[in-house]
């Protein structure tokens, strides 16, 4: 069989890198799919893999110092590892698992469907729940998403996967309610649900407090909820910008 591409991993780092181990690309005779990091080191990266293509050898390891001498100056080393493909032949098999943070979105509303759109490029495997079945798209936005209509939505939380940060964006304050308090119990009972977050202004988390607190949650319960979400500083309104800031916060959690 012939070599049809040639898929480019990132082996090993060592320093500051543009990219982790585990990223890849895939070279063809024409056009790459993909990357390792940009600059001299992916143009050094694709001209070995299409010298390759053309009847050249290919080294199976390569080590790149990304200094003066690549003409980059971050100052670590980046080890590429280069795989024939063969004709048919699909380079998922051969890539490493990228570990995804679970995330529970409750509420496809305008700012969950911006958010669940911006986010299919992201190592995040969402859970997708709202109690209006026809809120959802006809598929979920990426492979192996879960989307699930609920009534009520809190019933919902009991069944979230270990570990999952929680997003509320409901279009009904009772239902956000109901899953932050459906939330809190769950994570004084089992601790694992690193992060709740919920959309809305702080006068609507002073309110929520207060008849969280008549339900007979404690200010260290209180604490684990992050009422307004998103990353400080960003003051549009628009959905994507919205979504936007979360995905931000999220991304900066601790693994």
């Amino acid at each position: 069989m012939s070599t049809e591409a040639i898929l480019v991993v990132v082996a090993r780092t060592s320093g500051s890198v543009p990219r982790e181990a585990g990223a890849w690309m895939v070279v063809a005779r024409e056009g790459a799919t993909g990357t390792v990091g940009g600059g001299h080191l992916e143009f050094d990266a694709i001209a070995r893999a299409r010298a390759a293509l053309l009847g050249g050898p290919l080294d199976e390891i390569v080590r790149y110092p990304l200094g003066p001498s690549l003409g980059q100056c971050c100052g670590g080393v980046v080890w590429l590892r280069f795989e024939r493909l063969e004709s048919g032949e699909d380079p998922a098999a051969r890539l490493p698992a990228v570990p995804l943070r679970p995330v529970a979105l409750f509420g496809a509303g305008h700012v969950g469907h911006a958010l669940a759109r911006i986010a299919r490029d992201l190592p995040l495997a969402l859970h997708w729940i709202d109690s209006r079945a026809a809120a959802f798209p006809a598929e979920p936005p990426a492979p192996g998403w879960r989307q699930e209509a609920c009534e009520p939505p809190a019933d919902a939380v009991a069944d979230l996967a270990a570990g999952s940060a929680v997003l509320v964006m409901t279009h009904n304050h009772a239902e956000d309610f109901d899953i932050v308090a459906a939330c809190l119990k769950r994570q004084r009972e089992r601790g694992d649900l690193p992060f709740v977050g919920m959309i809305g202004s702080r006068t609507k988390w002073a309110s929520f407090r207060q008849r969280l607190q008549g339900r007979g949650f404690g200010e260290a319960d209180l604490a684990h909820v992050t009422c307004p979400i998103g990353v400080p500083g960003v003051a549009g309104k628009q959905p994507a910008v919205i979504a936007v800031a979360v995905l931000a916060q999220l991304l900066s959690l601790p693994e």
